[in-house]
């Protein structure tokens, strides 16, 4: 099963403000925990919202809306991907790691789909599709 584990922004993230040489070192430590477990899949840090873009759709219809974006409690500041055999484990992993943010944080755990998630709608066509994009991605993932 694979979880994405995602930190919620708080003023602190979307001011740019980087986190202190304590937290990063923490913070390795915690990813080279994960990574020999075998449970990290991927992870990111996000740049604050003023350096980004929303793209709103209405019908065919497309309205681009420039950060900053003012509901800083729902934006994401940064994102692991997890495997791990049940979101009890993928919740005991997050409970392990350093709180992310000066002061209280919220760290949300939302499982990925999988192929098998989708029933008959997803063909065999589709399926082949996916694992052709998924192979073009690991081969871009690597240059």
């Amino acid at each position: 099963m694979r979880f994405m584990i995602i930190v919620r922004a708080d003023k602190n993230t979307e001011a740019g403000v980087m986190p202190s040489e304590k937290l990063l070192t923490d913070m390795g430590k915690y990813n080279e925990e994960l990574v020999k477990a075998g449970v990290l899949l991927g992870m990111e840090g996000l740049q604050p919202s003023s350096k980004g873009a929303r793209v709103r759709f209405s019908g065919a219809k497309r309205t681009v809306i420039d950060g900053p974006f003012t509901e800083t409690k729902e934006l994401i500041a940064g994102y692991w991907l997890f495997q791990t055999k049940s979101l009890e484990e993928a919740i005991e992993w997050v409970k392990r790691c350093p709180n992310p943010l000066e002061g209280d944080s919220e760290i949300e755990i939302r499982q990925v789909f999988e192929a098998s998630d989708f029933g008959a709608e997803f063909t065999p066509e589709l399926r082949a599709q996916e694992e052709r994009v998924g192979a073009q991605m690991a081969r871009n993932a690597k240059h």
